[in-house]
């Protein structure tokens, strides 16, 4: 069973984003709740939040065990530019334009007997053929 949440028009970049979401990628919602608490960044509040709506809406759709839980896809997508139109002066009388990004985060987690700190993604497919080789 899945479930997701979405965290649109933050006003965060999602280049500021990613390395955080990263850090939590395939792990249980209690890990990855314990990792984003201890990070001093904006976007681990705005993952953390996002995260535990995913969480509750799975546990609203049936009875599941709150440690069996976990991230199957979190992303960081960009937003519209807020306010669209801005600009800047700049040498010689020309102007530059301002981009204050937005992001929109997705989380999806679904219900797994998976082990805590155990991730799905950490090994890429290219290396498991290298290390199927040697």
């Amino acid at each position: 069973m899945e479930a997701s949440a979405k965290a649109k028009y933050l006003k965060i970049s999602p280049f500021k984003v990613r390395p955080v979401i990263n850090q939590v990628r395939g792990l249980t919602v209690e890990d990855a709740l314990a990792r984003l608490a201890l990070s001093p960044r904006k976007a681990a509040r705005l993952a953390e939040k996002t995260i535990q709506s995913a969480a509750a809406n799975l546990k609203a759709k049936g009875k599941v065990d709150a440690g069996a839980i976990r991230i199957a896809r979190i992303q960081a997508d960009g937003g519209p530019l807020i306010p669209p139109f801005k600009y800047r002066p700049r040498a010689r009388g020309m102007a530059n334009r301002i981009r204050n990004r937005t992001c929109h985060i997705t989380v999806v987690v679904e219900e797994g007997a998976g082990k805590a700190g155990e991730r799905g993604d950490a090994v890429s497919p290219r290396r498991k053929k290298k290390q199927t080789q040697e």
